[in-house]
Order: structure tokens, then sequence, then C-alpha cells
């Protein structure tokens, strides 16, 4: 349903610190091993089917997939498996872990053949056999999200591709590196999926991205898979969170995803633009998806860039292989420093939503005292969901799940804006974070009681 476009309410501008903008995707080889986790996406993971003594060339399947959300997990590299443990996840989750020596061979398996496609269902099978899920940070699979409740009318595809993170450089280079590919991927993606139009969506600080993407959907236009609506290029305004998925979508063509539900509900979905370039690629060659492009940035790198690395290569290895340290890191994090998570060891594996590593300095890192609310209402005017975050703050320190629900605090999509705007330094967006998990409980818990009523 189409809604007023409400625009952001006031939108924030972090320093961009993009250093890495126009530096190639250079590939990093030779690591001596990997441990790649079964469980890389939203909802449950993979069953391991290799043992420790077996041999894996790149792309053989190590996990067998739990459930229709669950997609394969493949080897990155050819070697020996040497172990399958469980082990505990940076969220704190468990999952088994496949570790293999390298052989150095980097053989190729035969299991690697472009995918036979001929209709929607075939489509989706490829797609999730290939393993992806949302490259963007999501990790959301991605045959899922092509795969709509029945009723559901969807007339656009909206590709993401503003990086409105700090830092965050790789989807750029990705429209600059692969335009082509990233075109193929949105119109094959559309065509199989009954999509009438494409839209991509830009922030204006990427013209290079821009420029390429546009030349690429020129060269498209007699493409057999060319959509009726055809392609638009939306070139938005920088600001933050523009590349978060709800508000994309309202800047985009403003409508509103409503409450507790998915893009689908607004006749739409949206894809990451790395996403549609694997799916490209993946359609073409059949090596699922065993590699990783990812920016690692931050004061302690020595050397930053844009880095090709294997799935399951460790964060420190990846530095080394990188160029190494120039100072001691304070706090390590995967993703953007707006929303992504600090891991909590620098032996964390690369996984699939991973599109960046930062390393950044104590100076970098410090956290300021939080003080007293002074109740200047920045947070409200900062926050694209239109939410009350001091109020879903004060709500979560009084574990009061119901005003929670009242305020809406699903809704929030954790972008850290309120905190960025925030004059005292409340630590708002982690406690909305635990608001929203002490409403998840108090929902199962009323579930549980009535059940058993």
């Amino acid at each position: 349903m189409k809604m007023k476009w409400l625009g952001l309410p006031r939108p924030i501008h972090p320093a961009d610190k993009k250093g890495t903008a126009g530096m190639a995707i250079k590939p990093l080889t030779g690591f001596s091993r990997v441990t790649i986790p079964l469980d890389m996406q939203v909802g449950p993971g993979c069953e391991a089917i290799v043992a420790k003594g077996d041999h894996v060339e790149i792309g053989d399947p190590l996990g067998h997939p739990i459930g229709p959300w669950s997609v394969p997990v493949h080897a990155s590299i050819s070697g020996t498996v040497e172990s399958v443990q469980d082990q505990i996840l940076s969220d704190g989750g468990h999952a088994e872990y496949v570790t293999i020596v390298s052989d150095d061979l980097n053989t190729i398996s035969e299991c690697v053949k472009a995918p036979v496609v001929t209709d929607r269902e075939s489509f989706l099978e490829a797609v999730r056999a290939s393993g992806v899920v949302g490259l963007g940070g999501a990790a959301f699979p991605t045959h899922i999200k092509l795969n709509p409740p029945p009723g559901k009318t969807i007339d656009t595809l909206i590709v993401n591709a503003a990086e409105c993170e700090p830092y965050i450089t790789v989807d750029n280079m990705v429209c600059v590196e692969g335009a082509d590919d990233c075109v193929a991927g949105a119109l094959a993606t559309a065509h199989w999926s009954g999509i009438d139009k494409i839209v991509i969506g830009l922030e204006d600080n990427k013209k290079d991205a821009a420029q390429a993407i546009r030349e690429a959907v020129g060269r498209a236009r007699q493409s057999e898979f060319w959509p009726s609506g055809g392609i638009d290029i939306k070139v938005l305004k920088t600001s933050y969170p523009t590349g978060a998925e709800k508000v994309l979508i309202r800047l985009i063509n403003g409508r509103i995803v409503p409450e507790g539900g998915l893009p689908a509900d607004a006749g739409v979905i949206v894809q990451n633009i790395m996403t549609l370039w694997f799916i490209a690629r993946y359609l073409r060659t059949g090596m699922p998806l065993v590699k990783k492009w990812i920016t690692l940035d931050g004061g302690a790198v020595k050397t930053p860039g844009n880095f090709e690395v294997p799935i399951g290569s460790t964060i420190e290895d990846v530095i080394e292989k990188a160029g190494g340290l120039k100072a001691d890191p304070s706090k390590i994090i995967m993703g953007g420093p707006m929303m992504g998570v600090a891991v909590d060891d620098i032996k964390r594996p690369i996984l699939k939503h991973n599109n960046a590593i930062l390393v950044l300095t104590e100076e970098e890192a410090a956290l300021p005292e939080e003080s007293a609310c002074i109740q200047c209402g920045r947070c409200f005017r900062a926050c694209p969901m239109r939410l009350m975050p001091a109020a879903l703050d004060k709500a979560t320190r009084a574990n009061n799940p119901a005003e929670l629900s009242e305020r809406h605090v699903l809704n929030c999509i954790e972008c850290g804006s309120c905190t960025y705007v925030c004059p005292a330094k409340r630590y708002l967006v982690q406690n909305i974070r635990n608001g929203k998990s002490l409403v998840r409980a108090a929902k199962a818990a009323a579930r549980e009681k009535g059940g058993k009523s």
C-alpha cells in the first residue's frame, strides 16, 4: 500500500571516514587454515556432513541444512578436516565449527557447476544451494526473502547500494568493479521473482559507483530479463541511516513497512547490491559463497583496504595478510561503528555476512561516561522510526515490557542515531536492544502460559 513519504525526521551525518574509497578489492591468499561455523544466518544453521580426517575441496558442502530456512555451508579452501567441534558463537549461541588445514593446492570441487535455471522454483533452489544470505550484514536467507508468503504482491525490487555506515567502502567498489554483474543479478532476481520494476538506491557521495551502474544499466537494456517497469537509479542525499531497509523503502517510494511486518508487506523486496552481484556470479560459474569481500580499516591497521578473503579465515590472519598492525588494538568491530558488533577475540572467523572489520585504537574506541538525561528531545528528532528513545531507555531500566510494547520498541532498527546525538551520552541503543529482549521474553511467557491454561 502506498503511503505519503515522511522522510527522515532529522538525519544525522557521522564523519564518513571512508579512507578506503577507491581502493580496488585485493584478494588475500595463503591461509594455512580456516575455521568455518556451520551457523552464519538468521534461523537454524547446518549439521556437519564431514568428519576429522576428510579431504575437502573448494566448494564442497560441509553441512546439511536444518529445515527450510537453512542454507548450506561450503569449504573455502582445499585440504584436510582437522576438527569438527561445538563452539560458542560471538553472539553467545553455539554451532559446530569445521577447521580445515590447507593443502596449498586450491583445488576446486567437482560439485562446482553452473546451475540450470528454467523457472522460479529452480531459481530459488539455485539461490539456496549457493549458500547466500544477506551480504550487507543482516544474514537473512536470501531464498526466503525472495519467496514471500502467499498473497503478497511484490511490484518493486529495491537494490540497496547506499552503504551509509562510516568506514565501509566495499559495496562501492563492488559497484565500480562489478557493475555488470550487479545489474545482471538484479535482472535475474526480478525476472524469476515476477517483479516488474527495479530501483537502485545510492547516496550522492558515491559518484563513481553511480556512474558505473548507469553505464551497466545502459548496456543491459537489450537483456531478455529487462523488466516491463524498467530500472530506475535513485541518487539519494547522503545521510544516516539511508541504508537501513525500512528507511530506504520510505526514501525510495514513500511506503512504510508495518510494525512487525516485512518489506513484502509494503510490496517490495530489498536486496543488498553485493548479494545480487554474487547471485550473478553464481549463476554463471556455480561457485558457492566461499569468499567474503570486506573493508579492513581503523586506526590500528597498517594497510587499510578492501579485500577478498576465505570465509572462516580468522580476523588475526586477515590483518596479518593485509599488512599487520601499527598500533595496539583496543576494540575490534565486525561491521560499521554504528551498527556493528564488537568481537571478544581476534581469532574469531570471518563470516558470510561480515562486510567490514574495524580495528580501533584506544582513542577511537573510548566510550564517554553516561550522565543524566536532560530531556532535550534530540534522540526523538533523530530517530528515523519516529520512536522516543529516551522513554524506551527509561522503560527498559525499569524492566517494564508493557510500556516498551506500548511505545513500539520492536520498531527500533538499532541504527544508533539516538546514542550518536545524545549530549548526555546515554547508552540508548544498547538499552533498547535489552528492552526488545524483555518484550520478546514476556510474549513467549504469555504464549507458554496460554498454552498450559
